[in-house]
Formats: C-alpha cells, sequence, structure tokens
C-alpha cells in the first residue's frame, strides 16, 4: 500500500519528445519520472524537510511500456511513494492516455537518501517520512 497519496500531473506531449519512430521516445519517459518525482517532493515540503546536507539520488529505474504515446496527445502522469526503508524509497509512476484512459507505461525508481557532500547514503530523517504521510 503506498504511504503518500498520488500526485498527478497532465502534460500535452510536445514536438521535442518525438523519436525518428514517430512516438515519445523512451528516454523522455526516464525525464518525466525524475521532473514529476522531483515536482511532487517540493510540493509537500520535502526540500525543505531534508535541508541542505541531504539529498536523493537514483539508484534504479525500471519500465514497461505497453502502448506508443504521439506528439499532441494528453497524458496524465501519476506517482506516488510505495515505500520507504532506511536509506531508500521506492517511487511509482503510470503515465495514462486521457483520451481512452488506457496505461501507456509504468514505471518505478528506487531512490536513495545522500549526504550531498559525501554522496553516502543515510537515514531518511523523522522530518522526512512525515511529509509522505497523508
Amino acid at each position: 500500500m503506498p504511504i503518500s497519496p498520488t500526485y498527478t500531473k497532465t502534460i500535452i506531449i510536445p514536438n521535442s519528445a518525438i523519436d525518428d519512430n514517430g512516438h515519445v521516445n523512451n528516454v523522455t519517459y526516464v525525464q518525466w519520472m525524475q521532473d514529476i518525482a522531483v515536482e511532487h517532493y517540493a510540493s509537500i515540503g520535502g526540500i525543505e524537510a531534508q535541508g541542505p546536507a541531504s539529498t536523493w539520488v537514483i539508484r534504479k529505474h525500471s519500465i514497461e511500456y505497453f502502448l506508443p504515446a504521439f506528439e499532441g496527445e494528453e497524458i496524465e502522469i501519476r506517482t506516488w511513494v510505495e515505500n520507504l526503508r532506511k536509506v531508500r524509497s521506492l517511487r511509482m509512476y503510470e503515465f495514462v492516455r486521457k483520451s481512452d484512459g488506457k496505461t501507456l507505461v509504468k514505471g518505478e525508481s528506487d531512490w536513495v537518501f545522500v549526504d550531498a557532500k559525501t554522496g553516502m547514503p543515510k537515514p531518511i530523517p523523522q522530518e522526512v517520512e512525515r511529509i509522505f504521510t497523508p
């Protein structure tokens, strides 16, 4: 069960996201995953809660592509935090086409909480844990 409410954002696919195959480039989805994760975290006060001495880095992305998406289509990007562990957090993503409700892509990212100077993992502080609970 997710520990955070789902955060959503609707976008219209720009031409810049389209590759030589005429659909959204696979790498673009990774960028959108990172962008919405940061946007969600900032919107719930995460940056203030973590302080300047800490940050998050990606350990691993996993993406499953179901259907292509095309320029001009409206899609909803959904993200939520599935869990927090000592130094890690699993974040989930879904990309859904608004016109027919079909899921285009599902993904997840394993984030690691680290010391901003050393890059070494450090325990997620309670202040950060609290921002994710509804």
